[in-house]
């Protein structure tokens, strides 16, 4: 007999499901160092590539836009630095309509700012019911109540005691103005 509390194919068996184990996660590591690698990769090629892009642009900018054109478009890129919004005052020149170039974003990058802003919103109110549902705030909201309430009966009181003291006066007042007449009369 031997002193192990646990049988050998048992020990055999968790090693070899250990071992599997830490094979299975150094592979997905891997496959995730490799993803990452052809991912930097194409992100450079683009990068490189747009920058290609840029030069030829501007090349081509250079190349077909007239010398007048270019000290406006100075002018107008000095205007844009200086965030003015319109062109009042200027050489008189009239306004050129620009052409608004809109940004598209693709249906994964749609989705997940969509999502972001949802769970943003989401945390938001969670947050705001939470504080608002805590202790210390219902203490204040019924601490407050209470100082209402005694407000609301000390002002009934004391408007009661001020419509007893007229109602009062006026019946002094009758009683008076009867005891007057039945001395005139």
């Amino acid at each position: 007999m031997t002193n192990s509390s646990m049988p050998g194919w048992a020990l055999v068996v968790t090693l070899t499901a250990v071992a599997v184990l830490v094979l299975i996660s150094l592979v997905a590591v891997l496959l995730a160092l490799r993803a990452r690698r052809a991912a930097r990769r194409r992100l450079e090629e683009a990068e490189a590539s747009e920058a290609e892009l840029r030069e030829r642009l501007e090349a081509l900018e250079k190349r077909l836009t007239p010398p007048e054109a270019v000290g406006r478009r100075r002018r107008r890129d000095v205007a844009e630095r200086e965030y003015v919004i319109t062109s009042l005052g200027e050489d008189g020149e009239p306004a050129e309509v620009e052409r608004v170039v809109q940004r598209t974003l693709t249906a994964p990058a749609f989705a997940d700012a969509v999502f972001r802003e949802t769970v943003v919103h989401g945390a938001a109110l969670v947050h705001g019911v939470r504080r608002a549902l805590s202790p210390e705030v219902r203490f204040k909201i019924r601490y407050e109540m209470h100082r209402e309430v005694k407000r609301a009966r000390k002002d009934r009181k004391s408007e009661m005691r001020e419509a007893l003291r007229e109602y009062r006066a006026r019946q002094r007042a009758a009683v008076d103005e009867d005891v007057r007449m039945e001395d005139s009369l």
